[in-house]
């Protein structure tokens, strides 16, 4: 596998997916990711610390250029829990848990995630505002609601699928609820709206 390819298609799919969602500074981008199905091989019989480490870098610059807080999530066998950095957890005063992910519990990712981040901490549980899926490792539990897949034109990472989301507030009210803003103008009286904005 061409370690370049790889990371060339993981700087697409997170560049493409950021302006997508409209991240803005200090929001969280999840990324689920199987090393194994990169490679053609079954999630979790041959994780890659090789290949995490030029996804990780590759995620590291672009997320930090971005202003962008990184959760790799773990895998199953630690329950989905995800490896921050600690500002992250101190801005979403999140939960830390103890625990040390390593290639056969938590992932290459994870594992090469706690060896490289410069104070990281694992957590139980996060609600990241985007999230990308390599591999089908289910990221669906710590995306915020509402989730909404966003469509690019890279499909694959290596061999592994890719999913990739973004996430919208709810949508509250109901038949006479308005959502956009130029119909709450033309509902209420852009008159009332220009008075308030001239006092």
């Amino acid at each position: 596998m061409d370690l370049e390819i790889i990371r060339d298609q993981m700087s697409s799919a997170t560049r493409g997916l950021l302006e997508a969602a409209n991240l803005r500074p200090g929001q969280i981008l999840v990324i689920g990711c199987s090393t194994s199905e990169i490679l053609g091989q079954r999630i979790g019989s041959a994780g890659s610390v090789d290949v995490a480490t030029v996804l990780l870098k590759e995620l590291m610059d672009i997320t930090k250029e971005h202003g962008i807080h990184l959760a790799i999530q773990c895998c199953e066998h630690i329950n989905r829990a995800l490896v921050v950095e600690q500002e992250c957890v101190d801005k979403y005063n999140l939960d830390p848990v103890t625990v040390f992910p390593v290639p056969k519990a938590g992932g290459a990712l994870a594992g090469t995630a706690m060896a490289k981040f410069h104070r990281p901490v694992v957590v139980e549980r996060i609600q990241a505002h985007a999230g990308i899926d390599v591999g089908d490792t289910l990221i669906g539990m710590h995306l915020r609601p509402v989730a909404v897949p966003v469509r690019l034109p890279i499909r694959k990472i290596g061999e592994a699928n890719l999913v990739l989301a973004r996430t919208r507030p709810k949508l509250v009210g109901g038949q006479r609820a308005v959502y956009a803003h130029d119909e709450f103008e033309q509902k209420f009286g852009k008159h009332v709206l220009d008075s308030k904005n001239k006092s």
